[in-house]
């Protein structure tokens, strides 16, 4: 038997903007993706002697079948890379928020894709990996490389940008639920009227200038999805009260962050908004994708 972990981390916007939508349906984005300290840990077995993949999650009751990302995974690298499985086991240990905005199932599915790549020894570059992990969602290409990165097309043509200058992140997921596909259907039905700065907030990651940083966040989503859930935007008035240089939510929602100058005052915040709200993390930027575990 083979075994190797990783710790799979989640992923936040400091930008988002949606530029246009295809013929096919999916829309055109760009945005400026974060790799968090919050993380799963995913673990992966091999030559356990059968010819099926198992999956196994703690802490949380997600399936564990062909509709988890992560399973999917483990078919689409057999599939790639004409391996047969040899027992292919998958552990998470679910840390990041479901269904957050936060790329949790995309994160998870890229640590597998990383994980066989190095068990299977099918020496992939990144970059393939990259290429291998588009066809199972947007995200998961991002997830494996982390850091800081430029995302535009549907979100997959990353470029690196040099790393965000460090910041508390406090993070909080309101207990509503969230239909991505039906943001993105409600966005394509109101003018946008304002977009972030993307151009700016470059220059600011260049020049390693937090306050600029906070000061540029913005996402185009979020008015459509706190029309339908109004605690987004409390939460973000109750972090800025608490010391937040700025706070927006991520992705389609719901989870709402807020990046603080000094630890203090990012514990404060947690612990107010956790007196309300079941779901809510202090952590700090992240500068890698998968982190190997010993």
């Amino acid at each position: 038997m083979k075994q190797a972990s990783t710790e799979a981390y989640a992923k936040i916007n400091l930008t988002l903007d949606v530029t246009g939508k295809r013929p096919n349906g999916y829309h055109d984005v760009c945005m400026v993706m974060q790799s968090i300290g919050i993380h799963d840990i995913v673990t992966v077995q091999t030559e356990n002697g059968a010819d099926d993949i198992e999956l196994t999650v703690s802490h949380c009751n997600l399936p564990t079948d062909s509709s988890n990302l992560a399973y999917r995974a483990a078919q689409l690298f057999l599939q790639r890379t004409n391996k047969q499985s040899d027992g292919i086991r998958i552990h998470i240990e679910k840390h990041n928020p479901i269904a957050a905005g936060l790329a949790g199932g995309s994160t998870d599915a890229a640590a597998v894709l990383v994980l066989l790549n190095d068990l299977y020894q099918t020496g992939l570059t990144q970059e393939q990996l990259m290429e291998m992990g588009l066809a199972l969602g947007a995200d998961v290409p991002f997830c494996i490389a982390g850091g800081t990165m430029l995302a535009e097309g549907i979100g997959e043509v990353l470029t690196p940008l040099p790393h965000a200058p460090q910041a508390f992140v406090v993070l909080c997921k309101p207990p509503v639920a969230v239909s991505t596909p039906a943001i993105y259907r409600a966005i394509d039905s109101v003018d946008i009227a304002r977009r972030p700065d993307t151009q700016a907030m470059l220059r600011a990651l260049k020049d390693g200038d937090l306050q600029a940083v906070s000061a540029l966040l913005y996402n185009v989503m979020q008015p459509v999805t706190a029309n339908m859930h109004p605690e987004i935007d409390d939460i973000c008035r109750i972090m800025r009260e608490h010391g937040a240089m700025n706070a927006i939510m991520s992705g389609s929602g719901p989870t709402v962050f807020g990046l603080f100058a000094d630890r203090e005052r990012a514990e404060k915040a947690r612990k107010f908004l956790a007196a309300h709200y079941a779901e809510v993390f202090l952590t700090k930027f992240c500068r890698a994708g998968q982190v190997k575990r010993a």
